[in-house]
């Protein structure tokens, strides 16, 4: 398969270890980064063509990733002051 960009541990490299941790403690984490990996490889296959959509449904579902992931940002952010 090829490269999927926008992967979570390509928009937060120097949280992999956060990332990882809070996958498998946080069931609430864990829902938010399986929803923004489903809805990412969403766009990257309408992107390339594989999956014919709308402009529209495109754009909704970049909207609804980039939600995710400033919920994914403020939870790292918040485990990060916590730690500190």
């Amino acid at each position: 398969m090829s490269h999927v960009p926008h992967e979570l541990h390509e928009e937060f490299p120097d949280a992999a270890d956060a990332l990882h941790t809070l996958k498998t403690t946080d069931a609430h984490f864990a829902r938010l980064a399986e929803e923004y990996h489903t809805i990412n490889r969403e766009v990257h296959r309408i992107e390339t063509d594989v999956t014919p959509a709308s402009d529209e449904v495109l754009e909704d579902l970049k909207k609804k990733r980039l939600h995710l992931k400033d919920q994914i940002a403020a939870m790292l952010a918040a485990t990060a002051n916590a730690g500190s």
